[in-house]
């Protein structure tokens, strides 16, 4: 006998549980946990740079996407612009070709001025359809000589017409909206000599 009080193990089971452990257990609900860990990881500064990253990674690979599609597209329609760009012209041509067409079947039953008429009349056809798509023709007679537009031949004395005129086509030439297509060749007229002959 030590004069000690004894100890009651009763009281023992009891001391050994930490308060704060049996606080969690019994005033603590599994939701109320969870909330408490989002908060906290909503105020944690490391998760909402990762969730920001996150978001910008997304909509960078969705712009990523869009841009790739545009970018097929756009060589799609290129692609189709060089295969089918000349197709309302060609589709307008053929009505020269049918009135050929025609005028060659006529020819074999008709006389010279029956196929001429029809040679005109296709001809006319044919122009109009040029300048409905902005070809327009170079006749430059009596222009003076323009090397950007205009291929000398060759060149001839002349007392009628101006030097460095064009005095004579050899072959019209044609632009497109503009821009040569062709140029006209054509003869150039250079001043005659004095004597008045042209040797």
């Amino acid at each position: 006998m030590s004069g000690q009080p004894e100890r009651d193990d009763n009281d023992m089971s009891t001391k050994d549980v930490p308060p704060e452990d049996s606080e969690t257990t019994q005033g603590t609900s599994p939701e109320t946990g969870a909330d408490a860990r989002s908060d906290a990881a909503a105020n944690d500064p490391l998760e909402v740079l990762q969730a920001k990253a996150d978001e910008n990674w997304d909509k960078y690979l969705r712009t990523a996407a869009e841009l790739e599609n545009v970018r097929k597209r756009a060589a799609r329609d290129v692609q189709n612009a060089h295969k089918f760009s000349l197709e309302r012209f060609a589709r307008e041509l053929l009505a020269v070709r049918d009135s050929l067409e025609m005028g060659i079947e006529a020819g074999a039953e008709s006389g010279a001025e029956t196929l001429l008429k029809g040679s005109q009349a296709t001809l006319k056809l044919l122009s109009t359809l040029m300048q409905q798509f902005g070809i327009a023709e170079l006749d430059p007679h009596g222009e003076p000589f323009d090397p950007e537009l205009h291929e000398a031949m060759t060149m001839q004395p002349s007392s009628d017409v101006e030097p460095g005129s064009v005095m004579a086509v050899f072959q019209k030439g044609y632009t497109l909206n503009g821009r040569l297509l062709r140029p006209a060749r054509v003869v150039v007229a250079q001043e005659a000599p004095e004597n008045g002959q042209s040797g």
